[in-house]
């Protein structure tokens, strides 16, 4: 029995560290807390969008603003660094409008699992993916696949 109580708080300690961590990792905004920079390419890519929220995270050691948008009735997320330079662009996009290679992709990626949506995924200005989440019973995932609906080398 002491060893199944050391086991259980082992799992305890490491999932709150875990939790924590990804806490720690995105934290949300108010407008007013962008730097200028930011805000000024926000209000350029926000023209005719209905602003969701702002978030910032670091990734790969530097600090990026993300603005959460609604344009035509469908979600898109930049991702810029301090200066305002866009560094990616999640855009949600029907399945149907999809080349059949990616719909193909995606959906063999996707397994027996049912795709309730789908982005594309835009780095530095170039179209690096498509992902789609994926639900299995009560499980939920996320696949990728390049430009072309192949699978990639690592995930985007």
């Amino acid at each position: 029995m002491n060893l199944y109580k050391k086991l259980v708080l082992a799992v305890l300690v490491t999932g709150m560290a875990t939790l924590s961590a990804v806490q720690a990792q995105e934290k949300k905004l108010k407008r007013e807390d962008l730097p200028p920079a930011v805000e000024k390419t926000v209000a350029e890519q926000s023209k005719g969008a209905a602003i969701q929220g702002f978030s910032t995270e670091m990734e790969d050691g530097k600090r990026l603003y993300e603005v959460e948008l609604v344009v035509s009735g469908h979600g898109k997320d930049i991702s810029m660094d301090k200066d305002g330079n866009i560094v990616e662009v999640e855009e949600e996009i029907p399945l149907e409008s999809l080349s059949s290679p990616v719909k193909d992709g995606l959906t063999q990626a996707a397994g027996s699992g049912t795709i309730s949506k789908v982005e594309s995924i835009t780095k530095n200005g170039k179209l690096v993916a498509y992902e789609a989440q994926v639900k299995i019973g009560t499980k939920r995932s996320e696949v990728q696949v390049g430009p072309e609906g192949k699978k990639l080398a690592h995930p985007e």
